[in-house]
């Protein structure tokens, strides 16, 4: 199985940036697509960013578009999401996930993390 696990969250005012890592342990099939997604409070859980196995092609959700950079390093199976310029509507518990294909759906992914936390003060 794989074990994925986040950090890097924290408390900052609007404006700040923050990095949020995700390291993968265990066992998984060599390509894999990895992704970030933010579950707020009181709000449904929605994809932010997608990386595919190679970490040639990301995506991103229109919020985040031009402010969140995704990538990973597949030699230290690390995942990682550098945002930049937050908001306070930015906050909430950021989750790693790990798939077969890369996609903005949850379904499609087999293995998640706990979450970081990003609280972001006005």
């Amino acid at each position: 199985q794989v074990q994925l696990v986040e950090s890097g969250g924290g408390l900052v005012q609007a404006g700040a940036s923050l990095r949020l890592s995700c390291a993968v342990s265990g066992y998984s099939y060599d390509r894999y697509a990895m992704a970030w997604f933010r579950q707020a409070s009181g709000k449904e859980r929605a994809w932010i960013s997608a990386i595919d196995w190679s970490g040639q092609n990301t995506y991103y959700a229109d919020s985040v578009k031009g402010r969140f950079t995704i990538s990973r390093d597949n030699v230290k199976k690390m995942l990682y999401l550098q945002m930049t310029n937050l908001s306070p509507e930015d906050s909430g518990i950021y989750v790693c996930a790990h798939g077969p294909i890369v996609s903005a759906t949850t379904a499609h992914y087999d293995a998640w993390g706990q979450g970081t936390q990003v609280t972001v003060s006005s």
